[in-house]
């Protein structure tokens, strides 16, 4: 077994960290980051539309780290620099010597979804290190037949139920691989099914959170099957080059027929296009086999890849981070493609717009005000202000935050149809619509911003009609 190159891969991780350290300020907050920075206020075992982690992430950090922008970015950069020296003891495992440890952790390091997943907190951004970790643990039972790594593969694997529930991709594609192609022979090992008790005891307390709670999580999935499931369809195949840069893609295809040449690692070649197809079926997000691509990766990486991978990772970091000035990167393809950058943009314009509209009303009129906002980016953006009326929402799991109270008459309301809140109040007179000076077009952009006054139906009756997944 090749060493691992500890002090290259600190070295990359290092350098990796410093780079995405200097970058948190630049642009603003994530939409999912405002929303996770409200969970966080609200510690559960799980939500309606995602398991703890992430939010319980962003607590700890915000409350070692300070309530700031860089403060809730650093598990991150954390998670991102993990993420390096998995890559580069995968690389190991397989077979790869200093260099292609060094190249193979370069290589993702510097990869599109890996640079947009250190530099905002992202639900990605633990995941691609679980998924990481499980697959080594795999891989040294499947190269060194050394079983009892099944418990270390279990143990991540039902800590990763407490991030997403798409770690069930990776088992579902490993196991089916392994019946499809073997070897068979791990199915007659005691620590195999040691190791699945061991997940499964892990990640009961979010099981039974889901079950007390009706598979919450599942109704999720539906919705957002429905909603956004076609446009995933056909950007699954272009995305999964753009993942971590065509460099990364194309060494991966290269990859994955080394590990399907390879009679002990077929099973995990078999994996990809199983979970591949799972998710087309499913209408998921292209991302959801981020994990697998870093495995086939590391399979494929051969020598004199450096300058390739060097021209791939600037493109990547020119598409993936706040390089580009927020005053012209509306005028590049850049928000198109990455939607973070998109919804990244603009929230200063946007709570100024809902600040300009509360200005409008009397002080008896702004104490029985609430703020209604029809998204979870736009609430978590109305509730980092602190100093504007409560906010609701309907959204996901802030509709269980609610209703209003009886006495909030008054109501100043973004994302919510006007013909909608017309039939809730006596009046409803737009004051303003959202800009923002960089032109980006994103999901707040041109919205009108309403000011409802009379409230004709009880918030508790009302409430119900509020709620929606997406």
């Amino acid at each position: 077994m090749p060493p691992v190159a500890w002090r290259p891969l600190a070295l990359i991780a290092a350098l990796l960290s410093a780079l995405l350290l200097a970058l948190t300020p630049l642009y603003g907050y994530h939409r999912d980051e405002l929303y996770f920075r409200l969970l966080s206020e609200h510690p559960a075992w799980g939500y309606v539309d995602q398991p703890p982690l992430t939010p319980m992430l962003a607590r700890l950090s915000i409350s070692l780290f300070g309530d700031t922008l860089t403060g809730l970015r650093i598990p991150a950069l954390v998670c991102t620099a993990i993420l390096v020296f998995l890559v580069g003891m995968i690389s190991r495992e397989l077979g790869g010597d200093r260099r292609a440890q060094i190249l193979a952790a370069a290589g993702i390091g510097t990869g599109a979804f890996t640079l947009i997943a250190g530099h905002s907190l992202l639900t990605l951004s633990a995941d691609l290190p679980l998924w990481s970790a499980a697959i080594l643990f795999v891989l040294r039972v499947l190269l060194r037949g050394e079983g009892r790594w099944w418990l270390a593969a279990g143990a991540v694997i039902g800590a990763a139920t407490y991030n997403k529930h798409l770690i069930a991709l990776l088992v579902i594609g490993l196991a089916a691989g392994v019946l499809a192609v073997g070897p068979r022979r791990i199915l007659r090992d005691p620590w195999l099914w040691a190791g699945a008790g061991l997940a499964v005891l892990i990640a009961s307390p979010n099981l039974v959170f889901q079950a007390v709670n009706g598979w919450p999580q599942l109704e999720m999935a539906a919705a957002l099957s429905e909603d956004k499931g076609a446009e995933m369809r056909v950007l699954f195949v272009p995305m999964q080059i753009v993942l971590f840069g065509p460099v990364v893609a194309f060494v991966a295809a290269r990859g994955w027929l080394r590990l399907w040449r390879d009679e002990r690692l077929r099973c995990l070649a078999f994996a990809y296009p199983v979970a591949a197809a799972l998710t087309l079926i499913s209408g998921g997000r292209f991302d959801y086999t981020a994990g697998l691509i870093i495995l086939l990766f590391c399979a494929g990486v051969m020598p004199g890849l450096a300058p390739s991978l060097a021209v791939n990772g600037t493109f990547c970091a020119i598409f993936a981070l706040p390089l580009i000035p927020v005053s012209v990167v509306g005028m590049t393809p850049i928000p198109q493609v990455n939607e973070v950058v998109r919804e990244s943009i603009g929230w200063p314009e946007f709570t100024g717009a809902v600040r300009a509209a509360v200005g409008t009303l009397t002080p008896e009129e702004r104490a029985r005000a609430v703020l209604l906002a029809g998204s979870y980016g736009e609430a978590g953006a109305l509730h980092l202000t602190g100093d504007l009326p409560p906010v609701y929402s309907g959204h996901n799991q802030l509709h269980l935050y609610g209703p209003p109270p009886e006495s909030a008459d008054v109501a100043v309301v973004v994302k919510y149809p006007r013909r909608r809140m017309e039939t809730l109040f006596q009046s409803c007179v737009e004051h303003g619509r959202v800009s923002n000076e960089a032109g980006v077009d994103n999901e707040f952009l041109g919205l009108p911003v309403l000011v409802c006054k009379g409230l004709r139906t009880p918030w508790r009756t009302a409430w119900p009609r509020f709620q929606e997944y997406s």
